[in-house]
Formats: C-alpha cells, sequence, structure tokens
C-alpha cells in the first residue's frame, strides 16, 4: 500500500444531499427549497415537451400548412445502372429478388421498392420488385429480361 492507492472508508465520502422537507428543524422545512406557489412548488410537477413559461410555444407560434396523406406509401428507389453495377462486381448473376436487394445492403426489409430507368441495362435480369417505371421496365425487356411486380 502506499499514498498511489488510498482510498477512504466505505460511505465515508459522498453522503446523500440534504432532506428537504421535514420540519422547520432541519432548516429546509416550510417551502422545502420549492419557494412560493407556482406549478413548481407543486407535487407531481413535471414540465410539459416545449413548454416555454407559458409564453406561447415555439410549435404553436409557427403557421402551420400543407397536408399529410397518412395512406402515402414510399418506395425506395433503384435505377437500372444500380443493377448493372451489381451484376457486374458478380453480386447478382440473372435474377434479383427483392430479398437479395435486402442481404445486398441496397434495402430495408420493411422498404417498398420501385426499380427506375435511370443508367442502362445490359444483362438479361429476371427482377421482381414491388414496382417498376414504365421506362425501367421497357429497359429490362429490351436486355431480354424479365419484370415482375410483387
Amino acid at each position: 500500500m502506499n499514498l498511489s492507492n488510498l482510498t477512504p472508508a466505505e460511505g465515508a465520502v459522498n453522503r446523500d444531499g440534504k432532506r428537504v422537507g421535514r420540519g422547520q428543524g432541519s432548516g429546509k422545512g416550510g417551502t422545502a427549497t420549492r419557494g412560493h406557489k407556482g406549478a413548481k412548488s407543486r407535487s407531481g410537477y413535471s414540465k410539459k415537451i416545449g413548454f416555454e413559461g407559458g409564453q406561447m410555444p415555439l410549435q404553436r407560434r409557427v403557421p402551420k400548412f400543407g397536408f399529410t396523406n397518412i395512406n402515402r406509401k414510399e418506395y425506395k428507389g433503384i435505377n437500372l445502372g444500380k443493377l448493372q453495377e451489381l451484376v457486374d462486381n458478380k453480386v447478382f448473376k440473372d435474377v434479383v429478388t427483392f430479398d437479395n436487394l435486402v442481404e445486398a445492403g441496397l434495402v430495408r426489409k420493411n422498404d417498398l421498392v420501385k426499380i427506375l430507368g435511370g443508367g442502362e441495362l445490359k444483362a438479361p435480369l429476371k427482377v421482381s420488385v414491388h414496382k417498376f417505371t414504365a421506362t425501367a421496365k421497357a429497359a429490362i425487356e429490351a436486355a431480354g429480361g424479365e419484370a415482375i411486380s410483387l
């Protein structure tokens, strides 16, 4: 044992803070450090998210506009050029399925996939995903492949 590894006895330091609201003799009785009246002095008080002390909160001051369709379907777009690149890198051979795309890390398992017509496709691929653009479908069939909608 030396001076570098001396430690205080267990429980000798870092005592809990002074207990408040336990009578006048404690020195922290009465209002128990909460001040007089107001929401913060009440038991069970918790500040609401975005509360600005009674001032109109930012979220309510900012004008709202537009419309959000709750039934909207978001598709993850994949271009033909990307498929050709994956064929060149030997990730896909002749069949591209949704599961293959998930394994390759292009999409997540809950995504909807749409093949877009960007780039050019030379390999004859059998592609089965949720949707195709008209140009993508034509390009896949022109290359000798097949476009199957799920």
